[in-house]
């Protein structure tokens, strides 16, 4: 099969590498990354990027399709305002957060790699596709723009914690797709955990009276496993608020594990993902005139509609905002795993939160009471004199500004010393 030829350029908003992706043989064997001597793009800088990041043509070789995903446009809860947003999503939507939806047209391709070459040959990494304009239009390179300059800019300070997947590097196609590589952080996300996990329950049910040690047994490694996701997602996301950076699109989905099992979860590091929509809120870049990017535009509208005007108020917004999200985080991972398959699923769980009872979360325990199949679930918050619901309240607030900080969310009960 003929190569095809992609050409190397220097880039100001994503970086842009000139290669020849050879199609034939399967995994490591063929489709290996080499250079390319192409005519060259006009050059543009970008000087966020650090030194780290390789950018070498012959450093990858790409292995296996992993899988796809879309994105989806979406409205947080603003009480009878309204607006839009964008939210990362994967089939099992996993985070959403309106009740207006609608899809977006990039979609995402992962491929499992290696670098090939260098000091750090042989290591395993995950490539992310963005489609090119053709398919994606301009809005795909401004998400894997905006990607790598976020974790660019992250990945630059001394203190990075192990919750935020690493990005190593990256190119582009002479069809205009965007690779990002990034260092394998495993190949489940905490939305594949919790379908496996309802899965599991479903089929436990199946088989007639589930054993009552067996099931507490379960139970507990469950609830440990869950707490652990939630501690590691919000270590990555307190990081990300101390820095200055917005996540904006998290949920299940954007938190990669590097076990699914929850027997392992001592070993269990969640990692952060999916930094296409973060927004820099740097005072700079909060100022008059500098909050019109297109990926942001509607946080600051929805902003701009709450009362938040100065360069403060708008902070504080976002990274309510980011709180939010955590928290459907958390009654997405309160739920699915411990409920069996199809009964709690993240768009019927948004429903109920957001339009049945309006974000009163003691109303949804009353109703989750009436029904026996979310038992597991209502355990769960009820740990620690009701802790979790107590958590999921405060991070719900229709009103932003009762909403906890991501630091007060780590120190919180419910995540420290109530499950055990």
């Amino acid at each position: 099969m003929n190569p095809i030829v992609v050409h190397r350029v220097s880039f100001e908003c994503v970086s842009r590498f000139s290669l020849i992706h050879r199609q034939s043989g399967d995994g490591f064997s063929g489709r290996r990354m080499v250079k390319s001597r192409g005519r060259n793009r006009p050059t543009r800088r970008l000087h966020a990027v650090t030194a780290s990041l390789i950018t070498s043509a012959d450093s990858f070789e790409v292995g296996r399709l992993i899988g796809s995903y879309g994105f989806m446009n979406v409205t947080s809860y603003s009480g009878l305002q309204s607006g839009s947003d964008f939210e990362n999503t994967s089939a099992d939507i996993g985070r959403l957060k309106a009740q207006d939806i609608g899809e977006g047209g990039v979609k995402i391709r992962l491929y499992e790699g290696r670098i090939s070459q260098g000091p750090f040959r042989g290591t395993p990494i995950t490539f992310k596709v963005y489609p090119g304009q053709r398919a994606g239009g301009t809005e795909a390179d401004m998400m894997a723009a905006n990607e790598l300059n976020a974790h660019s800019f992250l990945q630059s300070s001394k203190n990075l914690p192990a919750n935020l997947l690493i990005l190593v590097g990256g190119f582009e196609t002479q069809f205009g797709e965007q690779w990002l590589a990034f260092r394998d952080g495993g190949k489940d996300s905490a939305a594949d955990y919790a379908r496996i996990a309802s899965e599991k329950t479903s089929r436990a049910l199946s088989q007639g009276v589930w054993n009552p040690f067996e099931k507490e047994q379960t139970m507990k490694r469950r609830r440990n496993y869950v707490i652990k996701i939630l501690q590691g997602a919000m270590k990555g996301l307190a990081f990300m608020h101390d820095n200055d950076r917005l996540h904006q699109s998290l949920g299940p989905s954007s938190i990669v594990l590097n076990t699914p099992a929850e027997r392992e979860a001592i070993y269990l590091i969640p990692r952060l993902r999916d930094l296409a929509f973060s927004v820099d809120i740097r005072p700079s870049c909060l100022e008059e005139g500098a909050t019109s990017g297109t990926l942001s535009e509607q946080l600051w509208r929805r902003a701009t509609a709450s009362g938040a005007f100065t360069v403060f108020e708008k902070r504080a917004f976002g990274i309510a905002d980011d709180i939010y999200e955590a928290g459907l985080l958390l009654a997405y991972l309160a739920f699915v795993p411990f409920c069996e398959a199809g009964v709690m699923d993240s768009l019927s769980l948004q429903r109920l939160l957001e339009n049945t009872f309006r974000l009163d979360i003691e109303a949804v325990r009353e109703y989750c009471l009436a029904d026996e199949r979310l038992e597991e679930a209502v355990k769960f918050l009820d740990l620690g004199d009701r802790a979790g619901w107590e958590l999921l309240q405060a991070m719900l607030y229709a009103d932003h500004r009762k909403r906890p900080v991501a630091e007060a969310v780590l120190s919180h009960r419910f995540l420290n010393g109530v499950v055990n």
